[in-house]
């Protein structure tokens, strides 16, 4: 739905009046003036005169002055990014974000919009005469500034603010956007709300959360989140963090959730349905929540009753969790992926219910995701080109988790992986320069060659440095980037540090090369032809 521009209403205390032009000032210079009569009145004259001109030439360069500005300020708005190579306008810059407060309220009915108001909390870094925010899938009702009206339109997907008052460098500030959220997508427009058969949840990777709410959507501007949903009795919400209040008011009920660590705008998690929210305690007393329909509890059970010990895995491999609760999110609805919303993991309810995948390899896809609550949510890429380090971590968990639970071998694994790894740099790039997403297809940067490709990395550094080295990196890579983004220059300095030695010249080629280097210790392994059809891929 377009945005709809709100006009800033007149004060009440100062009615509009046209200003008088320079022309009009000069003017009354020229009417008839009372002769002086003496000379001592002549000299008063001349001088009242000359006041008069100064005063009204001060006037002219005021207006002139004005206008200058007028015409800066009703320069066309344009959309902005922070320059990010696979996605040039996600993002804006200018400003931090700090928090989010997110009200919605669910009609009860998945197929029309909801009403939101989104608050941000942010401070500036530059002065700001306009605040662009990312948004382009609802209607704006109004916006409002530090508590004053502001003006705003559309362009591209921002949503362009004026404020009232130009806002300067170091300003704290508070935009509050109210405006609907549509769960039914617009053309072109893939991500954001999904809808379930009983209500909805969300799946904002990689660039979609502007299609829910007004954001900086990029992952290098984390920030806390206040979630406050409002839905008709009989319905559940469940959002990412902890919940802070649940509050009935006739036949509705509102629930309160809050994060306790600075999230992505992409790893924003809503749930609301017809669910059951099933509890139990995790490793050192970590609250576990798990979402699920509520007629199928009972059956999920087995699955749910799974995670505290694959918290307690993953623990022994990299330390301690680093959130403040985690659970799965089951849901009803056909994605195509399953995703790590930030202590609330999404996955779709038939990847347990079918019986076309194996209990080993749904129980590691299960630790995919719960490994990217570490790498990809606590550690977060600066930029989608750094995204191997998401999911070739993830990857890199899954697989050890199957080899050491399931006997299905790692090195067997990524001997497959190093055959195909050259038609994958071909087709999505090298696994830290990956390709641009096909138009119209913005997921489409998930391609094999930031999954296995990307595991195939790190084994290659594993058996570069050895495994106690490689182990001992893993462990302070999460530790010392907890909370933070990261980069690949960041991982390939780290990496150097741990082993003592320089290790760029080894890495570049494997990170960025168009053809895979020689596998230290498997001098064997070399590229294989093409399947005749290939495995599709579930996770992200």
């Amino acid at each position: 739905m377009p945005l709809t521009p709100h006009p800033r209403p007149r004060s009440e205390t100062s009615p509009h009046r046209p200003p008088q032009s320079p022309q009009q000032h000069e003017s009354s210079l020229h009417r008839p003036q009372p002769r002086p009569e003496t000379s001592s009145q002549r000299i008063r004259f001349r001088a009242r005169v000359r006041s008069r001109i100064s005063r009204h030439r001060k006037v002219a360069l005021l207006a002139s002055a004005v206008s200058v500005c007028l015409v800066a300020a009703a320069a066309p708005a344009e959309p902005l990014g922070v320059g990010d190579r696979l996605f040039p306008y996600l993002g804006n810059p200018g400003y931090d974000v700090a928090s989010y407060d997110l009200a919605l309220t669910y009609p009860g009915s998945n197929d029309k919009p909801l009403e939101a108001v989104t608050t941000i909390n942010a401070r500036t870094t530059a002065d700001l005469q306009r605040v662009n925010l990312d948004f382009a899938h609802g209607t704006v009702r109004s916006v409002e500034v530090d508590g004053r009206p502001a003006g705003f339109t559309s362009a591209g997907d921002d949503l362009v603010v004026t404020p009232e008052h130009p806002l300067a460098r170091g300003h704290g500030t508070r935009i509050t956007v109210r405006h609907t959220s549509d769960p039914v997508s617009g053309k072109d427009q893939e991500g954001g709300w999904v809808r379930t058969s009983d209500g909805l949840a969300m799946a904002n990777q990689a660039d979609a959360a502007h299609l829910v709410f007004p954001c900086n959507d990029h992952p290098s501007d984390k920030a806390r989140f206040t979630f406050r949903i409002t839905a008709p009795n009989g319905y559940t919400a469940v959002a990412n963090g902890l919940p802070a209040g649940v509050d009935r008011i006739g036949g509705t009920t509102t629930w309160t959730y809050r994060t306790q660590h600075p999230m992505a705008t992409e790893l924003a998690q809503v749930s609301i349905g017809r669910s059951a929210v099933v509890h139990r305690d995790g490793p050192h007393g970590l609250p576990l929540r798990d979402v699920v329909p509520a007629a199928d509890r009972k059956a999920l059970e087995p699955w749910l009753a799974k995670t505290p010990d694959q918290l307690s895995w993953m623990e022994s491999k990299i330390g301690r969790y680093p959130f403040e609760t985690y659970g799965v999110l089951m849901a009803q609805a056909s994605t195509g992926f399953e995703l790590e919303t930030q202590t609330l993991s999404l996955f779709e309810k038939r990847l347990f219910t079918e019986s076309a995948y194996p209990k080993w390899y749904t129980e590691s896809i299960m630790v995919h995701e719960l490994s990217h609550q570490w790498f990809g949510d606590s550690v977060t890429p600066r930029s989608w080109s750094d995204v191997w380090l998401n999911e070739g971590h993830a990857t890199w968990y899954e697989a050890l988790y199957a080899e050491e639970t399931a006997q299905r071998p790692m090195e067997k694994r990524m001997k497959a992986a190093y055959g195909a790894s050259d038609r994958w740099r071909e087709a999505g790039g090298p696994p830290a320069r990956p390709k641009a997403p096909a138009p119209g297809q913005k997921v489409s940067i998930f391609r094999p060659n930031i999954y296995d490709g990307a595991a195939l990395v790190l084994y290659a550094l594993r058996q570069e440095i050895g495994r106690p080295a490689f182990e001992r990196m893993e462990r302070t890579w999460v530790r010392e980037h907890r909370d933070t983004t990261a980069t690949t220059a960041d991982f390939v300095r780290l990496a150097s540090a741990v082993a003592g030695r320089d290790l760029s010249a080894f890495l570049e080629p494997w990170l960025y090369g168009e053809k895979t280097p020689p596998m230290p210790g498997h001098p064997d392994w070399k590229p294989t032809a093409a399947p005749k059809a290939a495995e599709p891929h579930t996770q992200r």
